[in-house]
């Protein structure tokens, strides 16, 4: 009776019990988006007392709703101590954390705590199977993300060094050193471009255009990989299985005594 009655828990908080369907999966998504709320109009600096006392006690009430929802998951769950560890269970975990923040309104790093609230609409919203997918594929080009990751890092290092040697005599407060310029360096790669350091001399501007160029294809390299990799998760398997066949039948093969 009580396995029946955790199981149906369980269904419950996952929206899926026949009874009370999605209902308590709304109720879960409507706190969780007023927590958000919550935290961004605290933020506002001219709100009246009355206006952050209304917001505290709502945020009280919301802190001790997830807290007993996170304990009746412990509760209700098939295997607790699997859940508590798991990828999701420490997700749920820490959303409840910001109940620390009561004690600390003004604490900016306890804030941060909520970004797990909002983690939770993808784990509410069913949405596993398709991050399980992206996780996949992620796996699955695993070398390849490794490769360009020390790739980016040389050509990042080189482009740094370059405009430190064109811009450090005209710019010495901007590019007076190699790890003053790796700042550029990281925002022209990225081609996000904050201008806040940008070449004034000719061979600085001109070295800057091949950074620029370079910098496109490597933001797009990481996209290809990822794209190809989820339209086409079957034939990472099967080139990987065909590489490790081909690797094992190059080993010399062990002869046993005869």
């Amino acid at each position: 009776m009580q396995k029946t009655f955790r199981a149906r828990t369980q269904l419950a908080l996952n929206g899926a019990d026949s009874f009370l369907g999605r209902l308590p999966l709304i109720l879960l998504y409507g706190a969780i988006l007023i927590s958000i709320t919550v935290l961004t109009i605290q933020t506002v600096p001219d709100l009246s007392p009355k206006a952050r006392t209304a917001l505290f006690v709502l945020n009280v009430t919301l802190s001790i709703l997830f807290a007993v929802e996170y304990g009746i998951r412990v509760w209700s769950a098939e295997n607790r101590l699997r859940y508590v560890f798991s990828f999701w269970g420490i997700i749920d975990f820490l959303s409840i954390l910001p109940m620390v923040t009561l004690l600390w309104p003004d604490s900016a790093v306890l804030r941060i705590l909520h970004i797990f609230r909002a983690l939770r609409l993808l784990h509410l919203g069913r949405m596993n199977k398709a991050i399980d997918k992206f996780a996949h594929a992620l796996l699955s080009i695993r070398e390849d993300l490794i490769v360009f990751v020390a790739l980016s890092s040389i050509v990042l290092f080189l482009a740094a060094v370059g405009i430190y040697h064109f811009e450090r005599s005209a710019q010495p407060d901007v590019f007076g050193s190699i790890p003053q310029s790796i700042w550029w360096a990281i925002v022209t790669l990225t081609t996000v471009g904050y201008g806040d350091a940008a070449p004034i001399t000719l061979g600085g501007r001109v070295f800057t255009s091949f950074i620029l160029l370079i910098g496109l294809g490597i933001v797009a390299i990481p996209a290809g990989l990822i794209t190809a990799a989820l339209l086409n998760p079957s034939d990472r398997t099967d080139n990987k299985t065909n590489r490790a066949a081909q690797h094992d039948e190059t080993q010399p093969k062990y002869q046993g005594d005869t």
